[in-house]
Formats: structure tokens, C-alpha cells, sequence
């Protein structure tokens, strides 16, 4: 036997008939902390900082990736330097 029930409500009626605890606050506090968070990082990051971190040893890594590649595309082993 199914039995489907259909019930509309808010959210928050969701929370108060099942008893769940109210977190509307805290959520709203810690929304506005990662934000802020986030605002702060974006403020420190610029375009030197983030290729450096993303690539410590300049465009050797790029080399490496593309001779990997190269290499298992033709099935040369052979490691260009």
C-alpha cells in the first residue's frame, strides 16, 4: 500500500513540527563571517601571487605537463628537459 501526502508549508513550520532546533540566527552570523572571510582574501590576491601559487616554479610546470602529455600520445618515454 502507498500513501502520499502532499503538505505545504515554510521552512520554518518544517523545523517546528519535526522539533528541530531554530539556526536561522546562527546561520545568518556565520554567513556574514565567511563573507567577510572571503572579502578579505579576494582584497590580498593578484595576478603574481596566484601564478606563483599556482605554478611555484614559473612555466617549468606547464613544460613538464605538456611534455608529459607529448610523451604518452606518441609512446615516447623520453623526457625532455
Amino acid at each position: 500500500m502507498k500513501i502520499k501526502l502532499d503538505i505545504e508549508c515554510t521552512p520554518q513550520e518544517a523545523r517546528v513540527f519535526f522539533g528541530l532546533p531554530d539556526v536561522e540566527k546562527m546561520q545568518e552570523i556565520m554567513m556574514k563571517e565567511i563573507q567577510s572571510k572571503m572579502m578579505e582574501g579576494i582584497s590580498n590576491i593578484d595576478a603574481d601571487s596566484m601564478m606563483k601559487t599556482w605554478m611555484p616554479e614559473g612555466m617549468k610546470g606547464l613544460d613538464q605537463m605538456q611534455n608529459m602529455f607529448w610523451s604518452s600520445m606518441t609512446g615516447n618515454k623520453t623526457d625532455k628537459k
